[in-house]
């Protein structure tokens, strides 16, 4: 392949932070008009590499070279490597709520005439390059009020507009549903196919790498590794991309578990949620679930089935109104109407946002941990330092957290570490329960095989585990039993031997009767 052939080399890159190295002579080459995938393990340095390439990190604070289009390039900030044509899209979108989409669209990049912005050529020029994505909204539309999938179609509508060459992605489908994710793919093909864009998407999602991505490049430690092509005649092997990724074998995604399951210790009996806002729209309807000691509980449901919102409202009635059904635990109707009731009954919520609401970004991993856990931490109302930090640093060691100390800020820590000190904090407070929300989300498959085998342990010490999850594999990978849920309606429960992804979408997809809409309603 000769340098002609190539959009972008990144040479010998090395980025430090104090004495920590997060990059070490990494090399990337960008061949144009390709989809090129990049992989490895959170905190392996993708995102870092990708903040040097944009100008978050200005030349001059790291050592190496940027070539885009054959010429040497030292950016100083973003806006230097967008007058290239390269433009970043970060895994927190950033866009403002309130404005509409077309004013996100041009936000910096205003159509203006005389001084003035010009709203017609604005809303004009927003309708075509929402056209060229998909994007069947109003431009008038506010940000918050579309879903996540359409903001990202905003994100790349607004690089479309600063007529973009190399469009970069940082986990561009981690928080879709498997139809957005699909859309999106199918984007960046007809930006390759028609518009001469090259695309480069970081992922840990490793069978949309396989199905989109020309050619791959590996980084594990801060360190490039490997190199794939991808082919319909050499077609990557995930196997041997995973072995690159975490420099071990992973012979199964899921560890092998057998559950020996108890007495029912948890049920919620006839749920019925509505719409905080709107209270003649039900979120939840008359739903029944229920879990055992020792027993791993999986919910499916596409997005908007209303599963977050039923493990909200049962947790401390966190979300909805006209709130109606029983709670039962250990046998016992229970109230459990706030959180500080919920967590004393022995129910355990982690919530699938844990940077808005799992976390304290700015305490470190001690303070995070025995958040839930004040109480037990303390002594005639005043907290003891050593039970606390006896806690923190058993579960920093059990749990694997890569960190040599619990006094770390938690926002310095990868999305896989993070995601175990969320988990530490709730078995900190010893529920019986422990309700989890897309545990594995943005994480890559080394750190997800680490919170199965936490999962698995929680459920060996006799505790009801419930998993949410978008991924089906997942699901089947580490549930006794699968609930399906479809427009708040819970529509089947699934045991093991009928675990199949064909038979689960069928339950995810079930629409309401016209008697259930009417008693809805």
């Amino acid at each position: 392949m000769s340098d002609s052939d190539m959009i972008l080399q990144m040479q010998n890159i090395t980025k430090t932070f104090g004495p920590v190295k997060a990059l070490t002579n990494v090399n990337l080459d960008i061949r144009r008009g390709e989809i090129h995938g990049i992989c490895g393990e959170n905190g392996a340095g993708k995102s870092t590499l990708m903040n040097v390439l944009s100008g978050v990190y200005p030349y001059g604070t790291y050592s190496g070279r940027i070539l885009f289009e054959g010429k040497e390039c030292n950016f100083r900030k973003i806006s230097d490597s967008e007058e290239l044509g390269i433009v970043v899209i970060q895994q927190e979108l950033a866009l403002s709520p309130f404005l509409s989409i077309a004013e996100n669209i041009f936000l910096g990049n205003e159509k203006e005439k005389n001084g003035v912005i010009d709203w017609n050529r604005t809303r004009s020029d927003a309708i075509k390059v929402m056209g060229r994505v998909g994007l069947m909204e109003s431009p008038e539309a506010k940000i918050m009020d579309i879903g996540v999938g359409k903001q990202q179609l905003v994100e790349i509508a607004k690089a479309l507009s600063k007529n973009v060459k190399l469009l970069v992605l940082d986990e561009p489908t981690a928080a879709l549903n498997d139809e957005d994710s699909a859309h999106l793919l199918n984007i960046l093909r007809d930006l390759r196919e028609n518009h001469d864009v090259t695309s480069v998407i970081i992922s840990h999602k490793l069978n949309e790498i396989a199905a989109i991505a020309d050619n791959v490049t590996i980084i594990r430690d801060g360190s490039t590794v490997g190199w794939m092509e991808n082919t319909k005649v050499h077609p990557i092997n995930q196997d041997e991309l995973i072995h690159k990724m975490v420099g071990r074998e992973l012979t199964n995604l899921y560890p092998k578990h057998e559950s020996k399951l108890g007495e029912e210790i948890f049920r919620i009996e006839d749920w019925t949620i509505h719409h905080p806002l709107d209270q003649q729209r039900v979120i939840v309807d008359h739903a029944t679930i229920s879990a055992r000691a020792g027993e791993i509980v999986g919910i499916a449901g596409l997005m908007g089935a209303g599963r977050t919102e039923m493990a909200m409202s049962v947790f401390g009635r966190s979300y909805g109104s006209g709130i109606s059904g029983k709670v039962f635990i250990h046998g016992k109707e229970t109230d459990t109407s706030s959180s500080r009731k919920a967590i004393d009954a022995g129910l355990a919520y982690a919530t699938e946002d844990r940077k808005a609401y799992g976390l304290n970004l700015l305490q470190n991993i001690r303070e995070n941990a025995s958040m839930a856990a004040l109480l037990k931490h303390s002594k005639h109302g005043i907290m003891d330092d050593n039970i606390e930090r006896v806690a923190a640093e058993k579960y920093r060691k059990d749990f694997r957290i890569k960190t040599p100390t619990i006094e770390e800020r938690v926002s310095n820590l990868s999305g896989g570490n993070q995601q175990k000190v969320v988990l530490a904090k709730w078995v900190i407070s010893d529920p019986d329960i422990l309700i989890l929300d897309e545990p594995t989300r943005g994480i890559d498959v080394g750190a997800k095989y680490e919170i199965y085998e936490i999962i698995d342990q929680l459920a060996d010490e006799g505790k009801a585990v419930i998993v949410i999850s978008s991924e089906l594999p997942e699901l089947i990978g580490i549930c006794d039993r699968i609930y399906t849920v479809s427009q708040g309606v819970v529509t089947d429960e699934v045991p093991k031997e009928k675990f199949s992804q064909e038979y689960l979408m069928k339950g995810m997809t079930l629409e309401k009767t016209q008697d259930e809409k009417e008693n809805a309603s």
